[in-house]
């Protein structure tokens, strides 16, 4: 495609920004080409690293005169494409506006900057007794703004919920180039729309978010994890539905099935599980009393044993709590080193639908001989399911592929559930969106699209099925 980065709007870059925190080399812009995700890297013509809200407005008013297109980029650990700039264009990067700007803890709530690392911050929090509880997977090297950005989720989300159950206010940048700010801290804001949860999920097509204000908890002081072997993944789901029907509030239900444990036992140093257990789940329960956390979790290794389970281990010391987080947490990085190329799609259903999803995906794997690798969050019915290719030659592998994606989203949809439950749409799912929404809910968020960025300046391509 022809550049649309001009000379003359480099140098304005320089102005906006300062020399110093503007690429144009190829080499130092590789970085900004791609996220974790399987979408082929594409080059910017441009980054830019952003100070401050005025920067971005700026930079999006140029934008909307000179028709380039713009794509914010947190900490490009998105695994479906959202912030690759395939039109070429301006990266903003939001690294160096990484500052928690206050922790109120009279009101608990925070203000922080679209670009601080998420554990950072929950570092930052918990040194003062208090908790921030989402808890995806990249949370070393993830933002909050990103977060923001996908509404991303985490173990913890069976009981805490996930990223739009705490932002409170935000301020933002519209494709416009206009600075609004809505919210605050409020525990209610029924003034007008919701602002806020339009841009919370729109995959940075709607908005750059520059503040956000964020709700917090106080820490639970104690903490349990048990990891639990299965003879098959039908009797350890069974136990799942089990403890959430008796109510029993644990904060993480984790899916890992066998290949799961086989493939991080392989090359993972010191992962943990039972090689020989069809599947395993990783459950925690915490609390602020001691009795009642050792209450709830010996009810629900009773339910896992009545269920068939092999064991029920329990890891209250720290360091066995990291060793079994390590595990799981490294889940992607384990498969990635036996099948360099993989695909992951992160489907969810009703939470009673995992026995026969699950079942249905065995199905898959044996007609289209492809190694298919589940685990996720059986708590809130989200699963990652992935596709390896290992030996596979590049055209076997891309026509299996293409047809068991759409058997499996096919699944997800027909038992009331949909193509992604936290890792967005972005480019890669794009052309599958409509076998999740109707065709007026679709036209509907086009409309929205238009509305607020009508020379589609901001992340183009995203979401949508090409026109």
């Amino acid at each position: 495609m022809p550049p649309r980065i001009k000379t003359e709007i480099i140098n304005q870059f320089k102005k906006i920004a300062g020399p110093e925190n503007l690429l144009t080399r190829k080499e130092a812009m590789e970085d900004y080409a791609r996220d974790e995700g399987p979408a082929p890297a594409q080059l910017p013509e441009a980054v830019v690293k952003v100070a401050d809200t005025q920067e971005i407005s700026a930079l999006l008013k140029l934008a909307n005169r000179k028709k380039f297109p713009v794509v914010a980029r947190g900490g490009g650990t998105g695994v479906t494409g959202g912030a690759i700039p395939p039109a070429g264009g301006v990266v903003i990067s939001l690294e160096r506006m990484g500052e928690i700007a206050e922790i109120d803890e009279d009101n608990l709530m925070a203000v922080v900057q679209p670009g601080i690392i998420l554990q950072d911050f929950q570092q930052a929090v918990e040194e003062r007794g208090l908790f921030y509880p989402p808890d995806p997977n990249s949370l070393d090297s993830c933002t909050l703004g990103g977060n923001l950005a996908e509404d991303a989720g985490g173990p913890r989300a069976v009981k805490y919920g996930v990223t739009r159950d705490y932002i409170t206010g935000v301020e933002a940048v519209l494709p416009s180039g206009e600075i609004i700010e809505y919210g605050g801290k409020l525990v209610k804001n029924v003034t007008g729309y919701n602002l806020l949860h339009l841009l919370i999920g729109s995959e940075g097509t709607l908005g750059i978010v520059t503040r956000i204000t964020l709700r917090l908890l106080a820490k639970p002081k104690f903490r349990v994890d048990l990891l639990v072997p299965f003879p098959s993944i039908q009797a350890a789901v069974e136990c799942v539905a089990e403890i959430l029907l008796r109510h029993l509030t644990p904060t993480v239900i984790e899916l890992m099935d066998k290949k799961c444990i086989s493939i991080s036992r392989e090359v993972l140093e010191g992962a943990v599980g039972d090689p020989e257990a069809g599947a395993h789940l990783l459950i925690e329960v915490d609390g602020d009393d001691e009795a009642e956390v050792e209450k709830r979790y010996q009810r629900i290794g009773e339910i896992c044993l009545n269920g068939g389970a092999k064991d029920v281990m329990v890891a209250d010391t720290v360091s066995y709590q990291d060793k079994i987080w390590e595990t799981r947490r490294k889940m992607r990085d384990s498969l990635k080193a036996v099948s360099p190329t993989k695909s992951s799609q992160d489907i969810v259903v009703p939470r009673m639908k995992i026995s026969p999803l699950l079942a249905g995906i065995d199905k898959i794997a044996e007609t289209s001989g492809l190694e298919i690798v589940c685990y996720g969050h059986a708590g809130d019915g989200n699963i990652h399911v992935n596709f390896l290719k290992r030996e596979l030659s590049d055209g076997v592998w891309e026509k299996a592929l293409k047809n068991a994606t759409v058997k499996v989203f096919s699944l997800a949809v027909k038992l009331g559930g949909t193509i992604s439950g936290e890792h967005g749409i972005g480019l890669t799912k794009r052309n599958y969106l409509t076998m999740a929404l109707k065709p007026a809910a679709i036209e509907a968020m086009r409309r929205i699209k238009e509305t607020l960025d009508p020379n589609a300046i901001l992340n183009p391509g995203k979401i949508f099925p090409p026109s």
